[in-house]
This record gives C-alpha cells, sequence and structure tokens, in this order.
C-alpha cells in the first residue's frame, strides 16, 4: 500500500509532459523510428560529409553498375578485420550486346573511415575533401551500384534526403501556421468568417489532389530556378494540406471558448492573446504534435509522386523522386533493379513517421492505463 501511494505521488509531482515523454518511452517501435529519423536527418544535415562522392561525380565506363558487395573474406579464405572490395572489370558480351561487369579478386581495396576524396563544401561555407568512409585511391565503392549516366547510386541518395526530408518538415511547418490561425478565426470568431472560411475549405478538399498538384506544379515557369522551384513546390503542397487542420482546430475552439476555465480568464482582463496561446492551444496541443507527425510523410510522398510523374522537382535538383524517375521504364527497371532502392528509403521514412505518430497518440493521454 505504500509503495503504491508513493508511486502515485511521483505520477503526481511529474508535469505533463514528463509523463508524455515516459508513456512515449514505452512504444518500442516508436523509439526505434525517432533513432532512424534522427540518423535520416543527421545524414541530410552533413550529406556532403557523409556521401562517399560528389553526387555528379563520372566514373568513366562504368554505367549501370551493379551493386558492390563487401568482403571479410578474400578468395582463399583469409579472413580480413577491415571490409574490402574487389575492382571491377567491364566486358562487352557481342551476343546480348550488354556491358557485363565482374569482379577482379586480384585488386582488393580496403573500406576506410575519414577519407580524403572529391572537394566539396559543407554547408557551402566550408572547404574541405574529408569523406566519412571511402575506398583506397584506385578503386571505386559503389555500394548501391550506378545510374544511366555512370554516377554512384548511395551517394545520390544522400544528397536527395536533405530535399526529400527537408521539404516535409518546411511544408507542414507552413501548413500548421496556416492551419491554426484559418482554424483559430473561425472557430473563435464564427460569423461570416467562419462561413467564408468554411466554404473554401470545402472545395479545397472537394478537388481531388493529384490533379489538382499536377496543374498547380505545371503552372510553375520552366526557366525558374532549382531553388526559386523548390520553395514554390513547398508552398502549392502546403496550400493544399491545411485543410483537415484547420477543420480540427476549428471544432476545438468552439468547444473550448465557452469552458468555465476560458470565462474565468477573460473575467480577469486576460488579452485575446493570451487565451488562445496560454489556455486553448495547450489543450489540444497533443493532437497538434500527432497531425504534424503525420503529416509530414503525406509531404514526402506528394514530393515523390510529383517528381516521378516529372512535374515537380526536376534535374539537377537531386530528391527521391528525382532519382525514381529512371525507374518509370520497366524494362530498364527488369534489367536494373537498383535504381528502385530510393523508393526503399521513401517507404522507410514513412513507416517511422507514422510509427513516432503512433507512439505519441498513444501516450497523449499519459494517464490512461494500457
Amino acid at each position: 500500500m505504500r509503495r503504491q501511494k508513493s508511486k502515485n505521488a511521483q505520477e503526481e509531482i511529474l508535469s505533463y509532459w514528463q509523463l508524455i515523454w515516459r508513456q512515449f518511452k514505452k512504444h518500442r517501435l516508436a523509439v526505434g523510428a525517432t533513432i532512424i529519423l534522427i540518423i535520416f536527418y543527421f545524414t541530410a544535415l552533413f550529406c556532403e560529409f557523409v556521401a562517399p562522392y560528389d553526387p555528379h561525380h563520372r566514373f568513366s565506363d562504368r554505367q549501370y553498375v551493379p551493386p558492390q558487395r563487401l568482403h571479410f573474406f578474400d578468395g582463399e579464405g583469409r579472413f580480413h578485420l577491415r571490409p574490402f572490395v574487389y575492382g571491377i572489370k567491364d566486358e562487352f558480351n557481342p551476343e546480348t550486346w550488354r556491358h557485363t561487369f565482374s569482379p577482379v579478386e586480384d585488386e582488393k581495396y580496403s573500406l576506410g573511415l575519414f577519407v580524403r576524396g572529391d572537394e566539396y563544401k559543407l554547408w557551402g561555407l566550408f572547404k574541405t575533401d574529408l569523406h566519412l568512409f571511402g575506398v583506397e585511391k584506385g578503386g571505386t565503392l559503389l555500394l548501391l551500384g550506378t545510374d544511366n549516366l555512370c554516377r554512384d547510386l548511395l551517394s545520390r541518395i544522400i544528397y536527395a534526403s536533405r530535399i526529400s526530408l527537408t521539404i516535409g518538415l518546411i511544408g507542414v511547418f507552413i501548413s500548421l501556421i496556416l492551419g491554426m490561425i484559418f482554424g483559430g478565426i473561425s472557430g473563435l470568431y464564427g460569423g461570416l468568417a467562419d462561413s467564408v472560411i468554411q466554404r473554401v475549405i470545402e472545395v479545397l478538399i472537394c478537388i481531388p489532389a493529384i490533379p489538382l498538384w499536377m496543374a498547380l506544379s505545371a503552372a510553375l515557369p520552366r526557366d525558374w530556378s532549382p531553388v526559386t522551384i523548390f520553395f514554390a513546390l513547398i508552398i502549392i503542397l502546403s496550400l493544399i494540406l491545411w485543410c483537415n487542420l484547420a477543420r480540427v482546430v476549428r471544432g476545438k475552439f468552439i468547444s473550448l471558448r465557452e469552458e468555465d476555465f476560458i470565462l474565468a480568464a477573460r473575467t480577469y482582463g486576460a488579452s485575446q492573446g493570451r487565451i488562445i496561446f496560454h489556455h486553448m492551444i495547450p489543450n489540444f496541443m497533443s493532437y497538434i504534435l500527432v497531425n504534424v507527425t503525420l503529416a509530414i510523410p503525406a509531404m514526402i510522398l506528394a514530393e515523390t509522386a510529383l517528381s516521378f510523374l516529372g512535374i515537380g522537382l526536376r534535374p539537377p535538383v537531386i530528391s527521391w523522386g528525382v532519382l525514381l524517375q529512371q525507374a518509370q521504364n520497366f524494362q530498364v527497371v527488369a534489367l536494373y533493379s537498383w535504381l528502385l532502392i530510393p523508393g526503399i528509403f521513401v517507404i522507410i521514412a514513412v513507416l517511422c513517421f507514422n510509427f513516432v505518430g503512433d507512439g505519441l497518440r498513444d501516450a497523449a493521454d499519459p494517464y490512461t492505463k494500457r
């Protein structure tokens, strides 16, 4: 009995966010997904350093090289503490008219950390040629193979993560602001403002998403720079995905504006801004967090779909959707299946965000016994 009382007393001391964090840690899938997402965003932040090669580096006579294997044992069965790759030999098959690549067992190139390679500017500021991993000079490290222009696919996927993951964060932030503003105005003031905002939301929701995205993306001028197109695509996606959040915020504001604690705050002379940000929004902050974690993968999938169809981001911009453009031809996919690997990273990122959102949803009410 005393232990139970001390445990309950400890729970009363913890704050609301501490209780959420403690409940969230019990969701193992959500914690594991959070770790993977941290690794993804760390890689995107330092993509120049993590990638073994420049994304535009071309290897002569290395078109459509299949993924190389890392080896710990050589042909004679000897174990090597440092993994290595074999050299690559290019052979032309006159019967199939295709180039085939086979390993050269006499050439071994050990994998190393913090190796020198292609020069780059980290964040456009610091010039260096240090990379997280690579092989000795004279060898090539093509763990995920090469594309049609003889470029390392792994390096391009790492660089593409910066665009694909960033577009989700920035787009959700913009849609969150729009949803909170318009949903708050609609629910707090009502009247004509509520009617106009709700009619606009209904019109946007009724329009099929993909045709609307295609129409808006096709309206972008072709002579715009890649950076301008990137931000324009973010704005286009944000202008569409704020509607559902705005409707939920409206409903929450309508239910909360007549609560006793809100009326008490008005009686004591609290300003409208203080009532909104200190009393109303914290009461459904957990829903906002869950909505954000579930809206980010929707943004990533939208960008991937538009870029895959050729109406979103375009080369030389590198994103997971742009990389998947090479997989549009089923004959290419049948012969060079590794070109679909960028889609695996999209699936992993989307699943991780969904697991995190599921964990936050379960932890939103930390007093519920599970």
